[in-house]
């Protein structure tokens, strides 16, 4: 179930690569994701929580602008992975399988970049526009990574 739930934050870092830490973040600060006294033990810290929060703001903000580089760039490609990586990995610390979820992780992210990328073109399609497919994504990583994070708890 745990190598499930880091696939599936790395999905959501596919979708929307600061939202996976920034769930993360938060479920450390609640206490949902037990982090205390491992490596991952500063997502639980409250400096952590506003750095990933206003960065997945950012970056919520950001992709709504026509300039925006698409997710499929090697740079964006990379990020969203080892963030989706770096996610799993976290929800994994809170049960030994740093290293499995790790991988989950990074397999989620690809799956989520290449599959977010056609579901959002297609989404475009069907509005005529690209910000009302990226509010509905917006939503599903949202959503999804606290529903995921909480499930972890």
């Amino acid at each position: 179930m745990l190598y499930i739930l880091a696939l599936l934050i790395g999905v959501i870092a596919g979708l929307r690569a600061m939202t996976a830490p920034a769930a993360v973040a938060w479920g450390a600060y609640l206490g949902w994701l037990p982090v205390a006294g491992t490596w991952a033990s500063f997502m639980g810290h409250w400096a952590a929580v506003g750095i990933f929060t206003v960065l997945a703001i950012v970056e919520l903000v950001t992709d709504q602008l026509p300039s925006t580089p698409s997710r499929k760039v090697p740079q964006q490609f990379g990020a969203r992975i080892l963030l989706g990586a770096f996610s799993g990995a976290v929800i994994g610390e809170t049960s030994g399988a740093t290293i499995v979820c790790l991988i989950a992780g990074a397999i989620g992210a690809v799956i989520g970049t290449l599959g977010g990328a056609e579901a959002r073109g297609r989404l475009a399609a069907v509005f005529g526009k690209d910000p009302p497919a990226a509010f509905i994504e917006d939503a599903v990583a949202i959503i999804g990574g606290l529903l995921i994070v909480a499930a972890v708890a």
